[in-house]
């Protein structure tokens, strides 16, 4: 006799190999052609390639797929890592600056995670919210294309913030694959 149970099945889009996320000729973050030229260049496509990631994992869920938590006690949601990172791309921008620290957006502690209510504003929010902080984030490391500068008031160098956002995106896109599985089962790379 079949047992029933909440876990969903296992499931992959791909068909070539069904243990990953898409097909390689499907996944939009395979680009062919020659890899970046030098160091700050290699570091910006290996970020692309986790906020991508981010994204995919997140992909095709309704607003209450994106706010189900893992396990209790955790917090822990799709829709909670998405406000996280806006709130980790703002305070980024806080190790750039000398200036007074730009105020967090959900609260403090855990009001990322546990604001994160099945509401589709709350999710729109949260996707226009992290463009915004990417892009802002972004365009204020690119007055420092040298790696070994210092910035802020704790003289973090510019090639450690990179690694550090590299290492940020990754640790939650590992999150975000066993989230993901426990809300539909898809399963990948």
């Amino acid at each position: 006799m079949e047992r029933m149970t909440d876990q969903p099945a296992r499931w992959s889009q791909a068909t070539v190999y069904p243990d990953m996320w898409a097909d390689p000729d499907d996944d939009p973050r395979h680009s062919e052609g020659v890899s970046p030229d030098g160091e700050l260049a290699t570091l910006q496509d290996f970020l692309t390639g986790y906020r991508m990631t981010l994204r995919m994992k997140c992909e095709g869920l309704d607003a209450e797929q994106l706010a189900r938590r893992s396990v209790p006690p955790s917090t822990m949601s799709l829709l909670g890592l998405l406000r996280h990172l806006v709130e980790v791309e703002r305070d980024w921008r806080n190790w750039i600056s000398d200036g007074d620290p730009l105020p967090k957006l959900y609260g403090e502690g855990d009001a990322d995670f546990d604001g994160a209510v099945a509401e589709q504003a709350e999710v729109d929010a949260a996707y226009s919210a992290l463009e915004r902080e990417q892009a802002a984030t972004d365009a204020a490391l690119a007055e420092h294309p040298d790696l070994s500068e210092r910035l802020g008031k704790d003289g973090c160098s510019v090639r450690e913030l990179m690694v550090h956002r590299i290492e940020e995106y990754a640790r939650h896109c590992g999150h975000a694959d066993l989230l993901r599985e426990c809300v539909d089962g898809r399963v990948g790379q």
